[in-house]
């Protein structure tokens, strides 16, 4: 049975980090979708097709059963097109209670060359480590749970980038995963910042970090 609080908190919760992923320009138009998991464990919440991360209220968002059964289906709406793939990502990884997914120009800009986002910075060294590129269905349609669901099986992958498509943020919460679409944009911008300047001055290459904290250094080499 469904914690009416717990319901309304994610919900509330799911409106802000998508309104924050609109106003930092991550996702405009009606494009991406972010999901939580209720605490119950055993339903998510989750934006609904055709609707504007902006647009996005209790009256309007999706209630669906790990099993995918649609429990709510709000302002008579259909949960996203890429719940499948949400579904499977709560499914094999119980640390994953939250995902956001949205296509962010910089990070898509290299998703749509199949160029890996590198991970060249402290930070995201730190808090990613790395973001593999998933490529298209065998088709060469939209990425589905068949393509994403391997990768992320993997405990350590907190991010990835879906070739020609857009990033995927995980993590226990909402904000951590909305952090994490942040890094991944913010880094794709970089990279390509530090790729013009190398290529300006006739460097084929510079120095990338090894460690992302003086501790875990410390930690590694004494």
């Amino acid at each position: 049975m469904t914690d009416r609080s717990d319901l309304h908190d994610k919900m509330d919760a799911l409106i802000a980090t998508a309104r924050r992923c609109f106003e930092v320009g991550l996702q405009t138009n009606a494009g991406g979708n972010l999901s939580v998991r209720l605490d119950a464990r055993d339903a998510i919440v989750i934006k609904p097709s055709g609707v504007g991360f902006a647009e996005c209220s209790r009256e309007n968002l999706q209630v669906v059963g790990l099993d995918g059964r649609i429990a709510t289906t709000g302002g008579g709406l259909k949960p996203s097109k890429d719940l499948d793939f949400h579904l499977e990502l709560y499914r094999i990884r119980e640390d994953i209670n939250a995902i956001v997914h949205c296509h962010s120009p910089w990070a898509t800009g290299y998703a749509s060359a199949g160029i890996e986002i590198p991970c060249l910075t402290v930070q995201t060294i730190e808090k990613i480590g790395r973001m593999p590129l998933i490529p298209l269905s065998a088709n060469g349609g939209p990425q589905t749970e068949t393509e994403i669901g391997p990768v992320f099986r993997d405990p350590a992958i907190r991010a990835a980038v879906l070739a020609n498509h857009g990033t995927i943020g995980v993590g226990p919460t909402l904000m951590a995963a909305q952090y994490l679409a942040e890094i991944i944009e913010e880094t794709a911008h970089i990279a390509y910042v530090r790729d013009t300047l190398l290529a300006a001055r006739g460097m084929a290459a510079a120095d990338v970090p090894r460690f992302g904290t003086a501790a875990q250094e410390r930690a590694e080499v004494g």
